[in-house]
């Protein structure tokens, strides 16, 4: 997990009190899983799988998204090995979070190990999608407990 500025908040009608809207990237050298969820309710909603194209068309696809989804910061599923290090797969994630960087988002990265192979048993009809919801849930979980 990393650290990321705190990001913007926005209205809860709800209760009127503010709440971070996150857009969770499950990055894959030929697809990107999305998914979106906000602090108020823990839970995340699979949007859909983008393929890959090139790193300026996959960010502005996501910049695309996450102004239609309204989203106040990016969360990047950082694919360690089961050791808990970073190999070659998430140095290469971390080149994909900055360049989100012009997107004016936050970005946080968060451990993404065993979510594909969780969206797989839950029966996600979008595995990848499904990954990235698991992803959020898993980081707003961790949240709430610290």
């Amino acid at each position: 997990m990393v650290a990321a500025p705190a990001p913007a908040r926005r209205p809860d009608h709800r209760g009127g009190r503010a709440l971070s809207r996150y857009l969770a990237l499950d990055v894959g050298d030929r697809r990107i899983g999305l998914a979106v969820g906000d602090e108020g309710g823990g839970i995340a909603r699979p949007l859909r799988t983008l393929r890959r194209r090139s790193l300026q068309a996959d960010v502005a696809a996501i910049g695309d998204v996450a102004r239609r989804e309204e989203v106040s910061a990016l969360l990047i599923g950082l694919p360690l090995t089961l050791r808990g290090e970073e190999g070659p797969q998430a140095a290469r994630v971390r080149r994909f979070a900055d360049a989100c960087a012009p997107l004016g988002l936050p970005v946080a990265l968060h451990d993404e190990r065993f979510t594909t192979t969780e969206a797989a048993i839950q029966g996600a009809p979008d595995p990848d999608a499904g990954a990235a919801a698991i992803l959020l849930e898993d980081f707003l979980r961790a949240r709430r407990r610290a």
